[in-house]
């Protein structure tokens, strides 16, 4: 055991610090806090003041200074502009349709399914969390391409699948990021005690009345908290509209496109998904659901 020399003798480290509160928690946050503030915190601020530098025109090298040109770009360029409400459209689709599946699925594995059944849509949740995300979605550009499964399965009634573009993106999203809604959402719906569903039957309430007046209020933390995940990641994403969405453009995709000709431009736009998250967040944070995370 470590020890340390005093005036009194030799004592061991763990005596030390048990009578220090403080230097005891300093000890416990550090190496985070260092990761937290030195690490994500400082890029993010190196990031913001990128975002007022400029490129000289002549020699496109990126100069140290001061300009809201940048900013300004964002809110005047028509393109900007339609690609940040595209983006932001895009992730709210994609949380929605994730919440609509979430939720009967995480009734029915939660209170009905028999515990094979349970396991099994466990393993296929969170299947895709196997795999590599770039595999995963060249795996739903193979589905949809031109030759993929879904036009072949669709040939022998003459109907052909759609093309790349919003709905796929929107679809190959969902794909990916479905289990950060559907886990927390399985977990609090297991949680609700099953005479809620028996009195609600018993006072003649259906079945979707029941999941309307008994089930959402309760698991309203757990969807806003998988919310969080499917709707920031859709924001930032870009590989998805790349690869699947044909002439798609998303917030990433501009970010991607500047990040070597313009890096200023490019760090000034990453700021707008950024917003996007913390207007989200602070909404989410007045409807009260944080509190009840």
């Amino acid at each position: 055991m470590s020890a340390i020399t005093t005036k009194g003798g030799t004592r061991p480290v763990s005596a030390y610090f048990y009578k220090r509160a403080k230097l005891r928690l300093t000890g416990l946050i550090a190496l985070p806090m260092v990761w937290i503030v030195g690490v994500y915190i400082f890029s993010l601020f190196l990031l913001l003041i990128t975002a007022f530098w400029f490129v000289d025109p002549f020699t496109s090298k990126v100069i140290p200074g001061f300009t809201l040109e940048n900013f300004i770009s964002i809110v005047t360029v028509p393109a900007y502009i339609s690609t940040s409400i595209r983006t932001l459209l895009i992730a709210l689709a994609v949380t929605g349709v994730s919440v609509v599946f979430a939720v009967p699925l995480g009734i029915y594995m939660a209170k009905i399914a028999r515990p094979w059944v349970r396991n099994a849509l466990a393993v296929a949740i969170t299947l895709p969390l196997w795999a590599g995300y770039l595999v995963k979605i060249i795996a739903m550009r193979l589905v949809f391409t031109e030759e993929g499964f879904f036009n072949w399965a669709l040939a022998p009634i003459g109907i052909s699948g759609p093309t790349f573009s919003i709905p796929i993106v929107i679809l190959t999203l969902t794909y990916l990021w479905f289990p950060y809604m559907a886990l927390p959402v399985f977990t609090a719906i297991r949680q609700i005690p099953p005479n809620l569903f028996d009195a609600s039957s018993d006072m003649g309430a259906k079945g979707m009345s029941t999941i309307y007046r008994i089930v959402l209020p309760l698991i309203v933390p757990a969807i806003i908290a998988g919310s969080v995940f499917t709707f920031s990641l859709s924001l930032g994403d870009y590989l998805v509209a790349k690869f699947t969405g044909g002439s798609t453009q998303m917030i990433g995709s501009i970010i991607a496109s500047n990040i070597n000709l313009n890096p200023p431009v490019a760090a000034a736009f990453s700021m707008v998904p950024i917003a996007f998250v913390v207007i989200y967040l602070m909404v989410a944070r007045r409807t009260g659901s944080l509190e009840r995370m």
